[in-house]
């Protein structure tokens, strides 16, 4: 593996576009994740490290460092891998190809960003559709390049949520997860949309434009 004060970039078997290429840095460390291997070379990368019980994809024939999981486990193919490469030492993680597809599947991936958080890492989640990651006390920026963005709750009850800069700005404002509400705001022309939360977590889903 590749010098510890870079991103982790987990990359797992929904299929993606060239385009999130965009995303990819130099020094980036990328583990594939089994059928996620083939994202890979959409991506135009070679992984670091593949991971997988391979029940969705052959085991690559490779000299890359590669871990072969049992079938038979509770954590998914992804969050062994986020969980791998936390054990490694990143803190940082780009998610790509774990959103579409199976419900169940991007709903536990969505959540990895919570565990990620959890641990003190910083993570993004990126498809071709949107980015996601989750807003807490820290302020989040949203420029307007992206037409689009929502806020919702998937911890619990959020408050002090506050949003500035949109077309349906919020203060000292409340989520739970029994009602959200936070569904298509809009960056307002020529500005930044701010997203802030004092208690409890919300995540932000901003969404590309249509091409």
């Amino acid at each position: 593996m590749q010098d510890l004060t870079k991103r982790a970039v987990i990359l797992s078997a929904v299929p993606v576009t060239p385009a999130l290429s965009a995303y990819l840095q130099p020094g980036d460390t990328v583990v594939a994740c089994d059928a996620g291997y083939r994202n890979a070379a959409v991506l135009g990368i070679q992984p670091d490290l593949i991971v997988g019980d391979f029940d969705s994809h052959e085991k690559p024939e490779t000299d890359r460092e590669t871990i072969v999981l049992p079938v038979k486990k509770d954590d998914t193919d992804t969050v062994f891998a986020a969980k791998e490469a936390m054990r490694r030492g990143f803190d940082e993680f780009l998610l790509v190809g774990v959103s579409g597809g199976r419900l169940d599947h991007t709903l536990v991936n969505v959540y990895l960003l919570v565990m990620l958080r959890e641990q003190g890492k910083r993570a993004l989640l990126v498809d071709d559709y949107s980015e996601m990651e989750l807003v807490g006390a820290e302020p989040v920026e949203i420029p307007e390049r992206f037409p689009f963005y929502s806020l919702v709750n998937i911890t619990g009850t959020a408050r002090g949520i506050t949003e500035t800069g949109c077309k349906f700005p919020l203060d000292n404002g409340e989520i739970h997860c029994g009602y959200q509400y936070g569904t298509s705001n809009e960056v307002l022309p020529g500005q930044t949309a701010v997203v802030s939360v004092k208690e409890g977590l919300l995540l932000l889903i901003k969404d590309f434009p249509e091409v």
